[in-house]
């Protein structure tokens, strides 16, 4: 039964005296405070059909603060896994129990089991900290939208097409092996490649039409392969036969969206709206984001609220690519049900300015309501004075400051982990790693 708490291996934790050795040693006291949230971390590292019996495995306790650690120094799983080995400072953090030494492995397998939701809880409780200890009350907030990109390489219908074909052999081949004999079918690889390759090196529009009629159709004659693959093993039952099904059920919706797109655009020259569009064959939950007139990023959007103290108060992961001016009165909700009113004073992006998200704003309680573009309002409809309105534009260029620390210092730029649930995953445990970083750097001695 994996346990919760880590059995000290030691009659003191060695913090190094260096400035990380300090701060180490300041967030591994605030999270020996809040030990319930334990019993969190403890659900997710539960696995469904899994016996609470033999090995136990890394306590909760430990893959929390590699969680975090990985986070705070912006790690990989081998870097972290050597630095737990190697460093005192890091072991006295993590509280590995003696002699442990974690694969990256099963780093890897248990840190990214935490849920986002509950990262979310910990960010929660470690504000509620912050509004005990007189650092941030909530009163005064800023909001602003930025873009984590996902995992993925930069789209063209010839590449995904490519993709596809590439995975589809894989899995064809991976058939073979599985019934102990080939099929009868015809591995396009390489004339899907050469095509791919073609077409990005082919100018004029009759000349790529004509190449992508033929990627097309290898795209799906290969298909067809897979789909009587798929039959021929359908009687089977054995666990590997079935983990094949699964990808092949996974994968072949996807690919039949990347064909049926790719004639729409390419043959019948036809516009796709954006939310239509897949843009990866690997990471189909990402979006396709442009934010004014700047480059299109793949990933998701991220809407942030912080406060006077530059703590992440609230954090949403947008689906699509929603205006800004429509995410004001849900994130000011949000705010709202967590403090228990609104902010006295906010600053936003001019993009979240509309007439009508002030006067919403004003109704609910906000008496200064500044958008750092006016957008047709005027200064004395959003704040009490000119003086005021300065204070609070100047106050909200912050937030910019504290999206590129996450993003240079703590990885939110690009998400390295797969699938929307890791996205989340990843994001949410950024936030926190920044937040307690900043929470013992404010917090007096």
């Amino acid at each position: 039964m994996r346990q919760e708490r880590t059995v000290q291996a030691s009659i003191f934790d060695v913090f190094a005296t260096h400035e990380i050795g300090h701060e180490l040693k300041a967030m591994s006291q605030w999270l020996d405070e809040h030990c319930d949230l334990l019993g969190l971390v403890a659900g997710d590292l539960v696995r469904v059909g899994v016996k609470a019996t033999g090995r136990q495995g890394l306590p909760a306790e430990a893959v929390l603060r590699c969680a975090i650690l990985k986070q705070y120094r912006q790690l990989s799983y081998q870097e972290l896994a050597f630095h737990l080995e190697d460093s005192a400072s890091f072991r006295a953090f993590a509280r590995l129990p003696w002699s442990w030494s974690p694969q990256k492995s099963v780093l890897q397998r248990t840190i990214s089991a935490i849920l986002p939701e509950t990262w979310e809880s910990i960010n929660r409780t470690l504000l509620s900290s912050a509004q005990q200890a007189k650092l941030e009350d909530g009163a005064v907030v800023r909001l602003d939208s930025t873009v984590t990109s996902a995992l993925m390489h930069e789209p063209s219908d010839s590449s995904l097409l490519w993709d596809a074909v590439r995975v589809m052999v894989r899995l064809l081949k991976r058939a073979d092996t599985l019934v102990g004999g080939a099929g009868s079918w015809r591995d396009h690889c390489r004339a899907a490649k050469k095509r791919a390759r073609k077409i990005q090196f082919t100018r004029g529009r009759p000349n790529r039409v004509q190449l992508y009629r033929e990627l097309i159709a290898i795209t799906c004659a290969t298909l067809a392969y897979l789909k009587q693959a798929s039959e021929r093993l359908a009687m089977a039952s054995t666990p590997a036969i079935a983990l094949w099904q699964l990808q092949v059920h996974h994968y072949e919706p996807l690919v039949e969206r990347i064909i049926r797109q790719s004639e729409r655009r390419v043959l019948a020259d036809e516009p796709v709206p954006a939310g239509e569009k897949l843009v990866s064959l690997f990471e189909p939950h990402a979006d396709i984001i442009v934010k004014g007139s700047r480059n299109t990023e793949y990933g998701h959007k991220l809407n942030l609220t912080t406060g006077r103290s530059g703590m992440i108060l609230d954090l949403v992961i947008e689906a699509g690519n929603p205006a800004d001016s429509e995410r004001l009165l849900p994130m000011l909700e949000r705010h709202i049900a967590f403090y228990g009113k609104a902010p006295r004073q906010a600053a936003a992006d001019g993009g979240f300015a509309t007439r009508d998200n002030l006067a919403t704003a004003k109704a609910w309680g906000v008496s200064d309501m500044a958008f750092h573009k006016k957008a047709g309002l005027r200064i004395e409809d959003m704040v009490r004075s000119k003086w005021v309105y300065r204070k609070l534009r100047n106050f909200r260029a912050g937030i910019e400051a504290g999206i590129s620390c996450l993003k240079r210092a703590y990885g939110l730029a690009r998400c390295t982990w797969r699938g929307l649930d890791h996205f989340k995953t990843y994001v949410w445990s950024s936030a926190v790693a920044y937040n307690l970083v900043l929470f013992t750097r404010l917090k007096p001695n």
